[in-house]
């Protein structure tokens, strides 16, 4: 198959230019061994492919693809030790799987055309005059379309336009300014036009392949392929709350699938075509794309954009208290804490949910004293990332929550009823 010729390519191209892994042991001769015979090494190549491969198609020629190798290194490996060509192909064959599934038959190329060609015509051109443009996506039959934010923000007349370069007039249904999320509706869907799947949460691995379709710089219909770069990325709001505290959306993609000015509201799809998250930034000193795009995840779409459509806002569960983002070393020992896993309370809203609950924040001039939330409703929380990850799509207005505090090096329970974010 086309992985195992990509592994043979690979090793003999390594082997022949006399190199070796990273962070794998050399081929080397040792002083007083003798030379291994080319059994041997068929053997062990022979044996470290079959183990690797296991799980893959079974492939016909496997013997064929074994001299070949030989044939390539055999001068190089003449001397080499079996136990060195053993983890030498084992640790090759392993990096490489991941992304020789990609070269695996029907071939790439052919799979990312026929994703292509089921997504794009669900994938929408959004014209803002004067302001702008962006992306968005066909979120429901009925021609509701998902796209940021700040995409629409400002805008009085939407236009979209579909692949196929029909226009049709759009009305805003809803924004949220948190989750830089929007919804726009057209009256009608184009013949044939179906909306886009959305992956299930939790569902993203890093390393993973994606793809986004969008319209960068009105390039209308552009694909870019890349990886899940991260993972529980955060951006920040695009408001502040009137209590001078900033919110940002956990839970953020970070990839580096070229995303550039007109990519925003666009999907973020996986090799199945379903939608994974939405194109909502870069992190870039020129504005254009440096290999650092994030998306917002499409646990947010699904928490958020029922609730647009629904009333045109959405209501977000409110503690009431600011935390430390992460704990370090010296943080720990600042604060007075046994332990850096948690969130911890550097400060309560007098009159908020946290304070009418009992929370207990940190001295302001010692900065120790405070609780240490490790845990709510018994789900571990190691940092503040997972507290507000908890929150915010976990979570209802006005339901009761139970925190488990560490409070003066003793475990107690804490039950907190939430409140609208303000």
């Amino acid at each position: 198959m086309k992985q195992q010729v990509v592994v043979v390519t690979l090793i003999a191209s390594l082997l022949l230019a006399g190199c070796t892994v990273a962070s794998s042991a050399p081929v080397v001769t040792p002083p007083t061994a003798e030379p291994v015979s080319v059994d041997t090494i068929a053997a062990t190549v022979s044996a470290q492919i079959d183990e690797r491969l296991a799980e893959q198609a079974p492939t016909p020629d496997i013997e064929a693809l074994q001299a070949t190798i030989l044939a390539a290194v055999e001068e190089r490996l003449a001397a080499a030790s079996p136990e060195s060509l053993a983890k030498l192909v084992d640790e090759t064959v392993a990096s490489r799987l991941a992304e020789q599934q990609l070269a695996d038959e029907p071939g790439v190329d052919t799979a990312l055309i026929d994703l292509y060609r089921a997504a794009n015509p669900a994938v929408v051109y959004i014209i803002v005059p004067p302001i702008g443009s962006g992306s968005g996506f066909v979120y429901s039959a009925d021609g509701t379309i998902v796209t940021n934010n700040h995409v629409v923000s400002g805008g009085r007349a939407f236009e979209v336009v579909f692949s196929d370069g029909e226009h049709m007039p759009a009305t805003l249904v809803g924004t949220d300014t948190d989750s830089d999320l929007a919804v726009l509706q057209v009256e009608t869907l184009p013949e044939g036009v179906e909306p886009l799947p959305l992956a299930e949460p939790d569902s993203l691995q890093v390393g993973q392949f994606v793809v986004a379709i969008g319209n960068p710089f009105g390039e209308q219909g552009s694909m870019s392929l890349g990886i899940v770069s991260g993972l529980g990325r955060s951006l920040r709001s695009q408001r502040n709350s009137r209590f001078g505290s900033t919110y940002s959306l956990p839970s953020v993609i970070q990839t580096d699938a070229p995303i550039n000015p007109g990519n925003s509201g666009g999907p973020l799809l996986n090799l199945e075509g379903e939608v994974v998250g939405i194109n909502a930034a870069i992190a870039s000193q020129t504005g254009v794309n440096s290999g650092v795009g994030f998306s917002i995840p499409v646990i947010a779409v699904r928490q958020v954009v029922p609730s647009l459509i629904e009333k045109g806002s959405h209501d977000y569960s409110y503690l009431g208290a600011s935390f430390a983002d992460e704990i370090s070393l010296a943080e720990q020992q600042q604060f007075g804490l046994t332990q850096t896993q948690g969130a911890y309370v550097i400060g309560v809203t007098p009159g908020g949910p946290a304070d009418n609950g009992g929370l207990v924040a940190a001295d302001p001039n010692s900065g120790r004293g405070g609780d240490l939330i490790t845990a709510i409703d018994d789900r571990p929380m190691a940092s503040f990332a997972d507290l507000n990850t908890y929150l915010a799509f976990y979570t209802t207005v006005g339901q009761t929550i139970d925190v488990t505090v560490l409070r003066d090096g003793m475990e107690a329970s804490v039950p907190i009823t939430l409140g609208p974010r303000p």
